[in-house]
């Protein structure tokens, strides 16, 4: 089975102003310079910064608030494996609202009012 985070990083590069980087060797998302998912190094694992779906995402075997003082402010890693391809693209493009600039989070909402 493929990894999923091919298919999330390719969601994540689809949203307005999203871009890559490899910053520490680890794969990342970016808006505005902001990381808004870590899609891991050899663990098969994300790492998103996350409000409402907290609880959730905290609720999969294996999730643990991230390190380095991360978790406080909400970020969480969850490995990839057991969780529905949905549910992570729903915690990438929440990460994505929580960073992102507000113009940009009106922008992608605009794009999924006229799908």
């Amino acid at each position: 089975m493929a990894d999923p985070r091919s298919r999330l990083a390719t969601f994540a590069l689809g949203l307005p102003g999203a871009h890559e980087d490899f910053p520490w060797g680890d794969r990342v998302v970016k808006v505005r310079g902001r990381i808004f998912v870590f899609l891991g190094g050899t663990e098969p694992t994300i790492t998103v910064k996350l409000v409402e779906s907290h609880p959730h995402a905290m609720s999969v075997e294996g999730a643990a608030p991230t390190g380095y003082g991360l978790g406080k402010a909400g970020w969480v890693t969850v490995p990839v494996s057991d969780v529905s391809p949905e549910a992570l693209r729903d915690w990438v493009e929440e990460s994505y609202r929580i960073v992102a600039p507000k113009r940009l989070v009106a922008e992608l909402e605009a794009h999924e009012s006229r799908s």
